[in-house]
């Protein structure tokens, strides 16, 4: 990331997954960051270890929701921009309980954009940035592509939860002008990625020699981009999108979950082999993949997601330059060298079990 500013931007969710990736990115680049986040389980401080004595982080805990805080916040520092990451993201989280979601992701969102339409001296160039999801598209088959022009069709409450805070962002830039862009990615991975998500999840589960489980055939496809290449995207939107326009970042990197896996593990016995684990000794297992596990799969679950990013690379400049091979390599040996900071931001909230089963609903394999 480049870019300089005297007025600092303000980034929802800067605690979490991708938000830290993007906070630590702008800091190095000379920006000062305003950071709000409620710390809830997926959101914690030491994600942003790296850059805690930069002079130009401020860190507020808070919710989006709390409208007369963001209005504080907004008057205090008047911001250039927002970037708004923070939402409730996991799928099968969202399967147990839809309330959150749609209250951090639909009613947050509006507190946060009411208060930057009504923002006084909002500054010359004031930009909005949504950063949004695929999965608001709902499920490809084994042909095409997700694009800008994209219906949206949810099948979660996540994603469903997702286009609604999307389709009020439009409502806001078609009715009030207000200068709102969209992004939309396809699955991140890298650092600092809370171990309920599926790189993460695999790579703990096999060194501690738990099992590590497919959802239903384990066949539906994902095109996952390093969080660096999708941050360096948000980046290139907020300086050269349109307002009103949406924009997609994918890596053309398409892997069926259960060959993702695989890649994993080949990784993991490279980095750890089986053979020196002594979790799999115990269990009587000598290969990381006997520890596969097929399971029902999730209600809903999407069957493809590919993303069509020619949009951002023509308007933008943009394109991923992370290659997958090295970069999923190292995110393994990230989370094998990090083993303390997941047991940390685990701890008291998170066990790695199995979320979003729904009582008395058949869940068959996918399709």
């Amino acid at each position: 990331m480049s870019g300089s500013g005297k007025s600092p931007i303000l980034v929802t969710g800067g605690a979490g997954f991708i938000g830290s990736c993007f906070v630590r990115g702008a800091l190095q680049s000379g920006r000062k960051v305003v950071v709000l986040d409620l710390l809830t389980y997926a959101g914690h401080e030491s994600t942003l270890e790296e850059v805690r004595e930069n002079p130009g982080l401020v860190f507020v805990r808070g919710d989006i929701g709390d409208g007369y805080l963001v209005r504080e916040l907004l008057s205090q520092h008047q911001p250039s921009a927002v970037v708004h990451f923070a939402a409730e993201t996991h799928v099968d989280r969202s399967i147990d309980d839809p309330s959150r979601f749609l209250k951090t992701n639909i009613l947050g969102t509006y507190e946060l954009m009411e208060a930057c339409r009504r923002m006084p001296n909002m500054e010359e160039g004031f930009r909005f940035l949504l950063v949004s999801t695929d999965e608001v598209f709902g499920t490809l088959g084994p042909q095409g592509a997700f694009s800008e022009t994209s219906p949206y069709a949810p099948n979660s409450p996540y994603s469903a939860s997702k286009a609604g805070a999307d389709l009020l962002a439009r409502s806001y830039f078609e009715t009030f002008s207000f200068p709102v862009i969209t992004t939309h990615c396809s699955n991140n991975y890298g650092p600092y990625q809370f171990p309920e998500k599926l790189i993460p999840l695999i790579v703990l589960n096999a060194l501690e020699a738990k099992d590590l489980p497919v959802y239903g055939d384990g066949l539906q496809v994902r095109d996952w981009i390093h969080v660096a290449d999708h941050c360096e995207g948000i980046w290139a939107a907020l300086q050269r999108g349109r307002p009103g326009a949406h924009y997609l970042f994918g890596a053309n990197t398409e892997r069926t979950n259960l060959g993702l896996l695989r890649e994993l593990l080949g990784h993991l016995q490279n980095l750890r082999p089986a053979q020196s684990n002594e979790a799999l000794r115990v269990r009587g297992l000598k290969a990381y993949g006997d520890l596969i596990r097929y399971v029902k799969d999730r209600p809903g679950h999407d069957r493809r997601y590919a993303i069509d990013s020619s949009l951002a690379i023509l308007e933008l400049g943009w394109t991923p330059r992370r290659p997958f091979g090295r970069a999923l390599r190292e995110t393994v040996g990230w989370y094998i060298d990090h083993q303390d900071w997941c047991r940390k931001v685990q701890q008291n909230n998170y066990g790695r079990e199995r979320l979003g089963l729904v009582p008395g609903i058949p869940q068959g394999g996918a399709s």
